[in-house]
């Protein structure tokens, strides 16, 4: 029996925009209706983001980013992360800090979002910054009403980032938490993005690349640059001038595996997506409908194909620029079949089985410590970051990112309401390790936007927030739709699971063995299954914000339709026409 939808899927036929706030999906369909591309409306809205939802996305952050050209039928990608600072070794934090990171400036890679944002309108879209920023730079200045989920999670980090007088300066005014309904105020973030579009109109005589290059010094080399410096100067911190000055995103290919015929996109192995795609091949030859969708069957096979994913993605993904990475055979699908004989009908694997051999390559002799999962499932332990966007124009061109990295993760650099990229978080002190620290090394993450091509045209942008559930929650989405031919509304609001049996890609790299977590609205009977095969089950809420909160569109390749789904876990929505 089919459960009722909380809100009806949202149809247009000419441009459609899904994103984590009401108020970043109303920007990003503004520009739209203004004349802008998917990309001018995806970046517009990933700026609102970043001010609406600071408490998960911050400007001087992280932003995987895929984009689909329609015209070209080609799909890039966008390099997510920045690296490490040149001074970042594992021998430093072995010989200062006994091998561990340090919360605050020691935890700062070179922020990637800005100069993500600039050269994606630079390479595809046609407006200028000033016209995409105006709205996060309102929001900044003007405010906006306080909301309950930011204020909930402000709350549950309180401790945290009220430890840095500069943050807590903004995010607890007069030292209480902003009350719902109140304007929330982040003048320091507007008169950066404002000195950023400032700097490209005094340019723009020169040209539309020039005044890009303006906007982008200001950050990387400016008086933003300066400050940021100055920081990590004066307070412990790696970053120099020349790690800012020298750091340019990059365009990429995107990696790829096919699932009965639908084309599935990821960015590469400095984040997660890859093992979804891994996950995806491990599923294709179990026959998904008969199991049943949430039969206990089902969720079995589902969280033991991550947990084999996982695995390879522990021991083998990393930054390409430093080692092979072997996804031509890790994608492949005479590996699939063999790697997808482990998983048993009848028993779970107790922790994250070994990694598959690759090239008669040995795996290095460690694996990883269960001793730090308590509480990896609770809100107050949970990292908090990321939110997701997707925007459809009407030539069909796609715009997905998920964007990251919080204002709150770390010390606010005074002045300028930035927090330097903190996804030095992620790291990984060991040098065997392949996600270790190292100069110009990007961390791995767990963010990857995705998007399927059928082959039938049909054209689908699908992501989430949520740490190590970003992509179960994306991965189970896709299947509603795809295997299980529900509306992408439907396909979000659906019941989820999430498995913890695997090190988190954030510090301490949380893991709890054979941990699955359950909404409420799957049957009880299913988690006593489920529990008989040997899975440590815990019950969450029927709706929890820590399930993910997916956004999607779904652009169909024969009428043309745009749909949207757009997840209630959070304040995600969308809006088109």
């Amino acid at each position: 029996m089919t459960e009722q939808q909380l809100r009806p899927t949202v149809m247009a036929t000419r441009h459609l925009v899904a994103s984590g706030h009401y108020l970043s999906a109303q920007t990003g369909f503004q520009i739209l209706e203004a004349g802008g591309n998917a990309i001018d409306a995806g970046v517009a809205t990933g700026l609102a983001t970043c001010v609406l939802e600071s408490e998960f996305v911050g400007f001087s952050g992280v932003a995987p980013t895929l984009i689909y050209l329609a015209d070209k039928r080609e799909v890039v990608t966008i390099s997510g992360v920045g690296p490490w600072p040149r001074a970042a070794t594992c021998d430093y934090f072995h010989e200062h800090h006994g091998g561990k990171v340090p919360d605050g400036l020691l935890h700062t890679v070179v922020p990637a979002a800005p100069d993500i944002w600039l050269t994606a309108l630079e390479r595809y879209g046609t407006m200028s910054f000033d016209e995409v920023a105006a709205a996060a730079i309102r929001f900044a200045r003007d405010g906006f009403p306080m909301y309950p989920m930011m204020r909930d999670r402000l709350a549950d980090k309180r401790d945290s980032f009220g430890r840095w007088p500069s943050t807590a300066e903004i995010y607890l005014p007069n030292g209480e938490l902003p009350e719902v309904g109140k304007l929330f105020v982040q003048n320091d973030l507007a008169k950066s993005l404002q000195y950023m579009a400032d700097e490209e109109a005094a340019h723009a005589n020169r040209g539309r690349a020039a005044g890009f290059q303006a906007a982008r010094d200001a950050f990387y080399k400016g008086d933003i640059a300066e400050a940021l410096v100055r920081h990590q100067e004066q307070d412990g911190g790696l970053m120099t001038r020349e790690d800012l000055a020298e750091f340019r995103a990059e365009i990429e290919s995107p990696c790829r595996t096919t699932f009965h015929g639908t084309d599935i996109f990821s960015t590469g192995p400095w984040c997660q997506g890859p093992m979804i795609l891994e996950a995806l091949n491990f599923l294709e030859p179990i026959d998904l409908v008969a199991l049943g969708h949430n039969s206990p069957e089902y969720i079995h096979a589902v969280a033991e194909a991550l947990k084999l994913a996982a695995a390879d993605r522990e021991f083998y993904y990393g930054d390409t620029k430093f080692i092979d990475v072997p996804l031509d055979t890790l994608l492949s699908k005479p590996y699939a079949e063999a790697r997808s004989a482990l998983i048993r009908p009848d028993q779970a694997w107790p922790e994250m089985p070994p990694p598959g051999t690759v090239d008669d390559k040995v795996p290095p002799p460690w694996m990883p410590d269960p001793s730090s999962g308590a509480a990896v499932t609770s809100d107050a332990a949970q990292p908090l970051e990321t939110s997701y966007l997707c925007a459809v124009d009407g030539d069909g061109n796609i715009f997905s990112a998920t964007p990251s990295d919080p204002v709150i993760s770390g010390p606010v650099t005074q002045g300028t309401g930035l927090t330097a990229s903190m996804w030095g978080s992620r790291a990984h002190t060991n040098p065997e390790h392949p996600a270790c620290v190292g100069p110009g090394r990007r961390p791995r993450m767990s963010a990857s936007p995705m998007l399927a091509i059928s082959a039938d045209g049909t054209v689908q942008p699908f992501g989430s927030p949520g740490s190590e559930v970003v992509g179960q929650a994306q991965m189970q989405a896709f299947l509603n739709v795809h295997v299980f031919g529900m509306s992408p509304q439907a396909a979000v609001e659906a019941p989820r699971i999430a498995s913890y049996s695997w090190p988190g890609s954030a510090l301490p790299h949380s893991y709890k063995p054979g941990r699955i977590n359950l909404e409420g609205r799957i049957d009880k009977a299913t988690g006593d299954a489920l529990s008989a095969l040997g899975h440590d089950v815990e019950w969450w809420p029927d709706f929890k914000w820590l399930a993910g909160s997916v956004c999607t569109v779904r652009v169909d390749g024969q009428t043309g339709l745009r749909e949207a789904g757009a997840d209630p876990r959070r304040t995600a929505y969308a809006v088109g026409w």
